[in-house]
């Protein structure tokens, strides 16, 4: 809709889980680190925690795919409104196995547990990738329980990785918390993450000269908080009001009229 005002190929602040769109910020690099150095060291059970729209979800898709094409198996979905025999299925046909969706919780435990043993025998890395991790029900988070127990033989190559809000880590319950071996926080942005991520995005998408003034690259983070997806958001706004006023260059009167008008607020 505004990419021909900017000279732009594509809009830069999709709102998608794509990898191409991804800014390996510091604190994402280190997630990544982190979250390579969970499955390299066979550890059981690791916990990443950042606020709503931090970027976790497609730290989760990014991973994903690195590890696919490193040749492991991975699961990876979100369990908000997952029931149990969701779960299982949807981790027994993520890993190639075979089940109906209506078998029961024992028989969907059975089949995931032998593909798990014949992934250990086959010395095939096993990574559950599970969002939204502290909405999650009760039930759930038993049978999350159950298998991060499962298998502690040293041989074992299955990790499981929980996402959530840090003020809903109490929600995994005690018994989870208890085996986690390592928290990954993901941090919000400085400023200078928010002022590299919009001119690479812009600079991705085809612009050739400064869209943003930086002094409303300074307010995006401001109003922003460093929150990813809330610097992504506002700033495909400030572009769409900018096409439609037909500036040359967007200012912070500019962000800070898309703001009020639009009443961005964190999610």
């Amino acid at each position: 809709m505004y990419e021909s005002h900017w000279g732009l190929r594509a809009a830069p602040f999709r709102a998608c889980l794509d990898p191409g769109l991804f800014y390996e910020s510091p604190t994402h690099e280190e997630a990544l680190a982190r979250l390579h150095f969970l499955v390299d060291q066979r550890r059981r059970l690791g916990l990443l925690l950042g606020d709503a729209g931090s970027g976790k979800s497609l730290l989760f898709e990014v991973f994903a795919g690195q590890l696919r094409r490193s040749g492991s198996a991975v699961v990876k979905m979100s369990l908000l409104g997952v029931r149990p025999a969701e779960m299982l299925w949807q981790s027994i046909a993520d890993l190639g196995g075979g089940a109906e969706r209506d078998d029961s919780i024992g028989r969907l435990w059975q089949a995931l547990t032998d593909r798990l043993i014949e992934h250990r025998y086959q010395r095939l890395d096993t990574v559950f990738l599970l969002d939204d991790a502290d909405r999650a029900n009760r039930d759930v988070l038993s049978q999350l329980a159950r298998l991060v127990k499962f298998d502690r033989l040293p041989e074992a190559r299955l990790t499981v990785v929980l996402a959530g809000r840090p003020r809903g880590i109490g929600s995994l319950g005690a018994d989870v918390l208890e085996m986690a071996e390592l928290r990954i926080d993901v941090e919000r942005w400085e400023q200078s993450d928010t002022e590299n991520y919009v001119k690479q995005s812009l600079a991705r998408a085809g612009a050739n000269v400064p869209v943003f003034a930086d002094q409303a690259l300074a307010r995006l983070q401001q109003l922003s908080d460093g929150v990813p997806r809330r610097v992504s958001q506002l700033a495909d706004l400030a572009l769409l009001a900018g096409a439609g006023r037909a500036v040359e260059q967007i200012d912070a009167d500019l962000v800070d009229s898309v703001y009020q008008e639009l009443a961005v607020v964190e999610a």
